[in-house]
């Protein structure tokens, strides 16, 4: 059984912060969280992690107690690998990240491939669609424009299918409240580098196992977008996940958990 103890660990990347709290013994695994859910949005499956893991939930710059060092996901990578190295782990870990944090969690791994153990991708891909790319502009200029709350039902949207909405009025009271607490600046940096992204061309460096995952409902990410992540990757698996929208380990945390237990042995 893994430690409960939750530790506010603060390193410091070429003098920015960066932060992650450190929970549970055994083989590490890295959260990378979502733009619109920060790593709170891993609480329900940390403790059952943590049994088996030293679970090592990260701030993305930004987030948190973490600086914000711009939106560029090249530099962003580059400066987290940095800060799993001054972690000095006893065993590669293992990256798990959901929506930007997982195509933050790709990258990290495509630019430093001696660091992950293996990967779990969960609701991103490799690029966008047009009208994907154009959601994201819509977002960040109508967020310039009128502020983060004229775009929190949206958001939520992207995160839950809206039966789950109707179902669930005190989670996505929560979520908005985290979502209205991003850092704007943080969140236009982040649309910017999402809507042009494209890294088609670098999945086949990954040597590492991956597990893709998806929600089958998510419209942030669409599962179109999990399929083509999975084609090009050397070696990946592919599971949807019934019912979930964009954050599935906050949707149905029992049903991520299996999915990925196999995996993380």
């Amino acid at each position: 059984m893994g430690s409960t103890m939750n530790e506010l660990k603060i390193i410091e990347v070429n003098g920015k912060r960066l932060s992650a709290h450190i929970v549970g013994e055994g083989a590490p695994i890295i959260l990378f969280h979502s733009l619109l859910a920060d790593g709170s949005s891993f609480d329900p499956i940390v403790q059952e992690l943590s049994k088996t893991h030293q679970t090592i939930i990260l701030n993305l710059p930004g987030f948190g107690e973490s600086e914000y060092i711009g939106g560029n996901l090249n530099g962003i990578a580059d400066h987290i690998a940095r800060g799993i190295e001054l972690l000095h782990l006893t065993q590669k870990p293992i990256f798990l990240g959901n929506g930007y944090g997982g195509f933050i969690a790709l990258i990290t791994g495509i630019r430093h491939p001696e660091l992950p153990a293996r990967l779990i991708l969960a609701d991103c891909g490799a690029a966008f669609s047009e009208p994907g790319r154009a959601a994201f502009k819509m977002m960040s200029a109508t967020s310039k424009e009128k502020g983060l709350s004229a775009i929190a039902d949206v958001a939520m949207r992207r995160l839950f299918a809206p039966e789950f909405q109707e179902k669930n009025p005190e989670l996505i009271a929560e979520r908005k409240k985290c979502f209205l607490a991003v850092d704007p600046e943080t969140f236009h940096g982040a649309c910017e580098a999402l809507s042009t992204l494209d890294i088609r061309s670098e999945l086949s460096k990954v040597s590492v196992p991956v597990l893709v995952l998806v929600g089958e409902h998510d419209e942030a990410t669409p599962p179109p977008m999990s399929y083509e992540l999975n084609a090009g990757l050397p070696h990946s698996e592919l599971v949807v996940l019934t019912g979930c929208a964009h954050v599935p380990q906050l949707q149905s945390p029992s049903q991520f958990l299996a999915a990925i237990q196999d995996f993380i042995r």
